[in-house]
């Protein structure tokens, strides 16, 4: 007896149906469904979440619509083939648009297929939104001009050309082929102000983005209800408890002991380089500032000479940290195999005994010395409402090379905006940088 899926053809005793005549229809259905969520919508290409959502919704949506047809009408298309078709083509596809995307951004980062954009906005408006997006080239906007409300001052220190006002502003895309009008904070005062910007593009292919003054809140907190002609934005309230809560926990605690079984053999061998090298402590216990400003001792190997400590009152003026962080490219202190252990985050590695302990989590903000803690302005204590962590927004949004106000920044909206979707996006990350060794010293 021969036993086998038939993949191809139908069930076994139904009339042949080959894949030739209904996968054409199939994958058709799919791209119209696709296209339909907004998975070749040029806004939505290669912005990530947004796109992966459009694109598994239409292969779910597809798969089910596939099944009632056959269902309904009596065909009997092989259950291996429908499982196949989406089982393995909804994750290739995902796979697809990932390489793609990354491929986009390579492109952005060199300077091609970028949107020409023109920022219309107050000085301060137009400084903080070009700086973002200075920082975050690979989104694709290169602001090329900026346009002021009537009566707008103009400050020199934005370096920009400043191409009109506001009633100009379709002239001035086209003198300066922008095809993007970013509205910024300052744009306007009034609701009537922002509809006479959107009608003096009207007609034309010119894309027009508001920037709302409500940022560093991550999407799942947003929801809108539009009330009497007014588009009301539903915020949820921050996520710090929820970051310290249970389910965090036990996810902590899970993972730390799996990755100190397997991880015991590299553990090992680390040790016995750092002792060799010369006879000092292997581990070097720092005080850190916990969840709640708790003290605690967190755990590295030493990657110093053993008198490290006493040696940083004469390296301050060498200082190349961003604000309270004290940092060093070339630091006399750090050993060849404290050089080769930072590089990769080997030293990192015991503080899963801290995250078993309860003063870490594996995914939080830096976990701080008590001298930056007492520098902290009011709002960066907000920081200390969750353990922090052994790796983070810092560690994969390029570590060392951070500024202060940036790593702060990243630091609040974890804290604020913590999920634990985001907590294995950070953890994949992690992998990646430190594999690149990014930003690393």
């Amino acid at each position: 007896m021969r036993v086998a899926i038939d993949i191809w053809f139908v069930d076994p005793g139904g009339p042949a149906t080959p894949f030739l005549s209904a996968g054409p229809w199939i994958v058709l259905t799919w791209l119209a469904i696709l296209a339909a969520e907004g998975g070749y919508a040029v806004r939505l290409f290669g912005t990530g979440p947004a796109e992966f959502r459009a694109v598994s919704l239409a292969s779910v949506i597809t798969a089910g619509l596939v099944g009632m047809f056959c269902y309904l009408v009596g065909v009997p298309l092989s259950r291996g083939f429908v499982l196949l078709a989406f089982a393995l083509g909804t994750p290739l596809l995902l796979l697809e648009r990932y390489a793609v995307r990354k491929v986009l951004h390579a492109l952005r980062m060199r300077g091609h297929l970028l949107h020409r954009v023109i920022v219309v906005g107050g000085p301060s408006g137009i400084a903080e939104v070009t700086a973002v997006l200075e920082r975050e080239r690979y989104v694709g906007y290169q602001v090329v001009g900026v346009c002021l409300p009537p009566g707008g001052l103009v400050e020199e220190s934005l370096g920009l050309p400043v191409l009109g006002t506001t009633a100009e502003i379709r002239a001035a895309c086209r003198e300066a082929g922008a095809d993007t009008v970013l509205v910024a904070r300052g744009a306007y005062d009034s609701a009537g102000q922002l509809r006479r910007i959107a009608w003096h593009l009207e007609g034309s292919d010119i894309d027009l983005v508001v920037v709302p003054s409500l940022t560093d809140v991550a999407g799942p907190r947003i929801s809108m209800r539009p009330v009497a002609g007014l588009p009301l934005l539903h915020v949820e309230q921050p996520q710090a408890s929820e970051a310290g809560g249970l389910p965090k926990r036990v996810f902590d605690v899970t993972v730390a002991a799996v990755l100190l079984v397997l991880l015991s053999p590299l553990l090992l061998v680390v040790a016995v380089l750092v002792k060799r090298h010369d006879g000092g402590p292997v581990f070097f216990h720092q005080a850190r500032v916990g969840r709640h400003g708790e003290p605690f001792r967190m755990l590295k190997f030493r990657s110093m000479v053993v008198d490290a400590e006493s040696r940083l009152a004469h390296l301050h003026e060498h200082n190349e940290g961003a604000g309270v962080l004290f940092k060093m490219r070339q630091d006399p202190r750090v050993t060849p195999v404290g050089a080769l252990l930072r590089r990769y985050s080997l030293d990192e590695l015991p503080q899963l005994v801290n995250v078993l302990r309860g003063e870490m989590s594996l995914v939080g903000p830096r976990p701080p010395l008590q001298r930056e803690v007492d520098a902290y302005e009011i709002d960066v204590r907000r920081r200390l409402l969750v353990r922090p962590g052994v790796t983070g927004l810092w560690q994969v949004s390029g570590r060392s090379e951070l500024t202060w106000e940036e790593s702060v920044r990243l630091d609040l909206y974890y804290v604020d905006n913590w999920s634990m979707t985001s907590d294995f996006v950070i953890m994949a990350k992690t992998v990646r940088a430190v594999l690149g060794s990014s930003g690393a010293y």
